[in-house]
């Protein structure tokens, strides 16, 4: 089988198209695990399938590098939007895109029949804990979380996939490799969850490190940089538009109106066959 290995600000996957359905087996997180290892397969942060949909142009599926299935990734989906684009599978530069966290849609920059980047809209954020989802009841906004002994306070969001927000005064020295993991698997968070430690610059300018759930940390993560985002500008940190740099490079994010618009390049490194 065919595919694209891509990446947004290296937050890496491999893209496999799938619109005819050959890949719909209940092994698929098995597959993901495999050919995502490392130096013992292509290796990526997570897969990519490219399906067909019945009430958007089409519809991606993501499976992370541990097997495990992510409602959202906007990294992703900016890669999955330009290999739809360069393929001729969707001819227009606005489509529509089917995920587990609702249908999202995109506008691709094009030069020269090549997608140079992508604006996604990523939707409302989502605060009530039921539906982030973590334990409790109301909101978590800049409330304490003992994690092993250690306190962090902790604003906690869902951007279709859930998020905890932490702010630090240097992001570059904080232990992410320690916090990150012991975070994500805290039982307040029954399906895991995303670790942001974030760095505020200015009030239009931020540095984040992200743990990403069932991956680790990454080079960069679309929903994580939207959830900063959105967190710092609850706190009164940021104000609505904001560049995030993250170790891949940088995100431009809009918050407004309830709204999040995230920019950011997609990028092609190779394709090749797969045998699955």
């Amino acid at each position: 089988m065919r595919f694209w290995k891509m990446h947004g600000l290296g937050n890496d996957y491999v893209v496999i198209d799938n619109m005819d359905g050959k890949l719909d087996r209940e092994d698929l997180g098995r597959i993901a695990k495999r050919i995502c290892k490392r130096r013992f397969s292509v290796g990526a942060d997570g897969m990519l399938l490219l399906c067909s949909s019945s009430i958007a142009d089409v519809k991606m599926r993501i499976f992370n590098a541990d097997g495990s299935e992510a409602e959202m990734c906007g990294n992703g989906i900016r890669c999955l939007a330009k290999y739809c684009f360069e393929n001729g599978i969707v001819n227009k530069k606005e489509l529509r895109i089917e995920t587990l966290a609702g249908i999202k849609t995109v506008w691709l920059n094009v030069e020269d029949g090549k997608v140079r980047s992508v604006t996604v809209d990523m939707g409302s954020p989502i605060f009530e804990r039921r539906q982030i989802p973590m334990i409790g009841e109301g909101r978590c906004i800049d409330e304490e979380l003992e994690v092993e002994g250690e306190k962090f306070r902790v604003t906690c969001l869902s951007m279709g996939n859930p998020h905890c927000v932490i702010f630090v005064d240097d992001v570059d020295n904080f232990p992410v490799e320690r916090s990150g993991p012991r975070i994500e698997n805290h039982p307040v968070f029954p399906k895991r969850t995303n670790v942001e430690f974030v760095q505020i610059m200015r009030k239009d300018e931020m540095k984040i490190r992200v743990w990403e759930r069932g991956v680790g940390e990454t080079l960069a993560c679309g929903t994580g940089a939207c959830a900063s985002v959105v967190a710092a500008n609850l706190l009164g940190k940021v104000s609505g538009e904001c560049i995030v740099h993250l170790l891949g490079g940088d995100l431009k994010i809009e918050y407004g109106e309830d709204k999040v618009l995230m920019s950011g390049a997609a990028e092609k490194s190779y394709e090749g066959i797969l045998e699955i």
